[in-house]
């Protein structure tokens, strides 16, 4: 009889809570991404070439049976870096963010 190894989803949590596949820096979120917009799990791994194929199917695995929690988690990830990102424009000085929208008008 085959006994069944205690197997684990290669995903490392970072301190702010993204899920990344374990010894790469690849979210979760990437892999979920390209799977929801039509990827096969082959070419998420040709895409992503420090994740291995079998690590693709394990995190797609994972996703597939916890899907809504997985996109709350997600979702809300993506409202607090949102958060971040205007917390971090708003900081610059008014003078500055004006002359670098100038500069991004011009193209330069």
């Amino acid at each position: 009889m085959l006994s069944l190894p205690d197997q684990k989803v290669p995903l490392t949590p970072e301190p702010d809570g993204a899920l990344f596949v374990t010894g790469t820096r690849v979210s979760l979120h990437s892999l979920v991404g390209m799977y929801e917009e039509g990827a096969s799990p082959e070419e998420i791994a040709y895409e992503y070439d420090s994740v291995s194929l079998a690590d693709v199917y394990s995190v797609l695995a994972y996703y597939l049976m916890n899907r809504d929690a997985v996109r709350a988690e997600l979702a809300e990830l993506e409202r607090r870096s949102e958060g971040a990102a205007r917390r971090c424009e708003n900081s610059f000085p008014d003078d500055l963010r004006a002359k670098l929208a100038g500069r991004e008008r011009r193209g330069t």
